[in-house]
């Protein structure tokens, strides 16, 4: 990678595999393959702006967080070792069908069932790899709105750099910003429609995704696929 030492922050994320047919639909989706950069034509919903509606979420890629967005403290390859080595050391597992969900207002996929390896996967590099995120300054820390979190989420923030960690976690791929209730019901069916039956297919989580964005506001993108060997 070029210019990996000015990174702007660095991300562990779960994402579909290449060969999923949820990756080509979920990034159709969005608008942005996150593997490649491209923007992809989204589907089209009458009186809905999908483009605005998947700002945010297009901007990240498709992803479910594991170890949420930090900037470095060292070195692009020490992080990259380190992530490395703990996605060697950790077995594949299966994770169950996804289905879409509301969560707070967004649309997401979310498990049928809870997946524990995951949740492990997630714990583990929070904590492992922490050595390696330098803390949030203030301006950082407003942006999350502390006073908004509850006394567990607060100290999660100010410990880890994120409120939704360890007992906080939950396994989410955003599809939206939050939505109106008129909003949903139109966005809804048409997500349904067109990832459903993919999510909900069997898979087998064999790589963690190292994602980088080379400077504030630019998208996401897959750096790294390093496979869990374990």
């Amino acid at each position: 990678m070029m210019g990996v030492e000015a990174l702007a922050r660095v991300a562990l994320y779960w994402a579909p595999a290449v060969d999923d047919p949820l990756h080509r639909l979920g990034s159709a989706w969005l608008g942005r393959d996150a593997e490649t950069g491209a923007s992809l034509p989204q589907p089209a919903i009458p009186s809905i702006d999908l483009a605005a509606l998947t700002a945010d979420p297009r901007r990240y890629g498709l992803h479910a967080t594991l170890k949420p967005p930090f900037h470095l403290t060292g070195s692009y390859a020490s992080l990259q070792a380190d992530a490395a080595a703990l996605a060697a050391g950790t077995a594949p597992f299966e994770l169950p069908p996804l289905a879409i969900a509301s969560l707070d207002g967004f649309l997401a996929l979310r498990e049928s069932i809870p997946c524990p390896a995951l949740h492990a996967l997630a714990d583990a590099l929070v904590e492992r790899l922490d050595g390696h995120r330098r803390p949030p300054d203030a301006a950082e820390i407003a942006r999350r709105r502390p006073e908004r979190l509850r006394p567990e989420e607060r100290e999660n923030l100010q410990r880890w750099g994120y409120p939704h960690v360890f007992t906080d976690w939950r396994f989410h791929v955003t599809l939206t910003h939050r939505l109106t209730p008129e909003q949903a019901a139109l966005v809804r069916p048409a997500a349904e429609e067109m990832l459903a039956e993919a999510a909900a297919r069997p898979r087998r989580v064999t790589e963690l995704c190292l994602f980088t964005q080379a400077a504030p506001g630019e998208p996401f993108l897959i750096a790294e696929r390093l496979p869990l060997a374990g």
